[in-house]
C-alpha cells in the first residue's frame, strides 16, 4: 500500500510538471514526447529563425532571384541595410543589453531569500532616488534622440523622389497598378509589359507610379525603397543595380484576393540584352488597343491576363504589349482624377479635352510635387 501511494504521487507530480512546462512554453497541443530527447521546441525554433536569416544575407548566383535586402543589390538597398543594422546595434547595446543585465542583478540581488539573509530592510514606502530616476528618464531620452537623429538622416539621404547621381541617363517607366498585376510602360519605346521589370544594370532606373483602382505599394526589396500608388496621383520610385542581376519585386498594399499574387521579377540587364528584350516585346508584343486594356482592367491575376494573350506571352508567364500610346500613363491619371476610382478605367482615344486638361496640369503644378505627371 505504502508503494501504491509513493507511485501515484509521482505520476501526480509528473502530471503537475506536465502541465507546468505546458504553461510555461506556450499553451501548444504539441506533446513534448514527440520531440526527441534533448531537444527542446523552442531551441529548434529559434535555430530554423538563425537559418532563414542566414539564408537571406547569403549571396546567390546571378541567374537566381535576389528576395532580401538583407543582400543588398543596390546603392539604396545598401544604405537600408547599414541603416538596419546600426539602429539594431544601438537597440542591442542601450536597451536589450542593460535590460538583460539589470533583470539578472535583480533577481539575484533582490530575491526575498537573499535580502533576508543579508538583512535588508523592505520599504515599500520608499519614493525617490535621484541617480535611479535620472538613469529610468534620461536613458531612452537618449536613446529617443540618437534614433531619432538616425531616421532623419536616413530619411533625408533615402528619399525615393531624389534622383540617382549616375554619368549615364536614366530609364525611363510608368507604373500602373492594376488588380492583380503590375504594367510598366516604357513610353520612349512605345512597349509595356506585365510580369518583368527590364532596365539597363550600367544606369539608374527612373519610375512614376499610379493606380487604376486601388491604392497599392511597389517594392523590389533586393534593389531599395518602396512607394505607394493611389488612384488619380502620381508618385516617384528610383532604383540602381549594382551588376546584371533578377530580383523579386511585390505588392506590399492588401487589395483583394488576388494581393499575394501581385509579383513581378525585375532584371538589371547589359546594354546589348536590353536591346534583344526590347525587340523581343516589339516582336512578340500583343497591341495595346482597346481590348488590350480592357482585359487589363479587369479583376484578374498574370495568369489570366496570360491566357488571354498566349501568343504575347513567355515561358515565365509575362505578358509583352507594343504600339503602346506615350500618354496612356497620363490619361489613366486624368481618368481616375474626374471619375474617381470606383469606375473601372477604359481607353479612350486621345481628343482636344483630354490633352488640353492634361497639359494644363503639367503646366500648373510645381516642380518636386507628387502630382506632376512627368515630361
Amino acid at each position: 500500500m505504502a508503494n501504491l501511494k509513493k507511485s501515484m504521487g509521482s505520476d501526480a507530480r509528473m502530471n503537475k510538471f506536465k502541465v507546468r512546462r505546458l504553461f510555461l512554453f506556450g499553451r501548444c497541443q504539441v506533446n513534448h514526447r514527440a520531440w526527441p530527447d534533448g531537444i527542446h521546441r523552442n531551441a529548434v525554433i529559434m535555430m530554423l529563425a538563425v537559418i532563414s536569416l542566414l539564408l537571406m544575407c547569403a549571396p546567390v548566383g546571378a541567374e537566381e532571384l535576389h528576395m532580401s535586402f538583407l543582400n543588398p543589390q543596390g546603392i539604396i538597398a545598401d544604405k537600408q541595410m547599414q541603416h538596419w543594422w546600426l539602429v539594431v546595434a544601438i537597440l542591442l547595446a542601450f536597451v536589450a543589453l542593460p535590460v538583460f543585465v539589470a533583470v539578472t542583478i535583480i533577481m539575484f540581488r533582490y530575491r526575498y531569500s537573499a535580502a533576508k539573509k543579508a538583512g535588508r530592510k523592505y520599504s515599500p514606502h520608499w519614493n525617490f532616488f535621484a541617480p535611479l530616476e535620472f538613469i529610468n528618464w534620461g536613458g531612452p531620452l537618449v536613446i529617443v534622440i540618437i534614433i531619432g537623429t538616425l531616421v532623419w538622416q536616413s530619411t533625408e539621404d533615402l528619399d525615393p523622389y531624389r534622383p540617382i547621381a549616375s554619368a549615364e541617363a536614366p530609364t525611363k517607366v510608368q507604373v500602373i497598378g492594376y488588380d492583380w498585376k503590375w504594367l510598366f510602360i516604357y513610353p520612349e519605346l512605345g512597349i509595356a509589359s506585365v510580369g518583368t521589370l527590364a532596365f539597363p544594370a550600367d544606369r539608374p532606373l527612373s519610375m512614376e507610379l499610379t493606380t487604376a483602382g486601388n491604392m497599392q505599394s511597389l517594392w523590389v526589396p533586393a534593389l531599395g525603397s518602396q512607394i505607394y500608388a493611389m488612384a488619380g496621383m502620381v508618385t516617384k520610385l528610383n532604383y540602381a543595380a549594382y551588376q546584371p542581376g533578377r530580383f523579386l519585386g511585390m505588392n506590399t498594399m492588401y487589395n483583394g484576393d488576388g494581393f499575394h499574387e501581385q509579383k513581378f521579377t525585375a532584371v538589371a540587364m547589359t546594354d546589348a540584352n536590353f536591346d534583344q528584350w526590347v525587340e523581343q516585346a516589339r516582336t512578340q508584343g500583343q497591341p495595346f488597343n482597346a481590348k488590350a486594356v480592357q482585359t487589363l482592367s479587369q479583376r484578374a491575376n498574370q495568369k489570366a491576363l496570360s491566357a488571354a494573350f498566349p501568343q504575347a506571352s513567355t515561358a515565365d508567364g509575362s505578358v509583352y504589349f507594343t504600339e503602346v500610346d506615350k500618354h496612356f500613363f497620363h490619361k489613366v491619371v486624368m481618368q481616375m482624377m474626374e471619375d474617381g476610382v470606383d469606375i473601372p478605367p477604359g481607353y479612350r482615344a486621345p481628343n482636344e479635352k483630354n490633352d488640353a486638361l492634361a497639359l494644363a496640369l503639367l503646366a500648373t503644378c510645381s516642380p518636386g510635387s507628387d502630382y506632376v505627371l512627368g515630361e
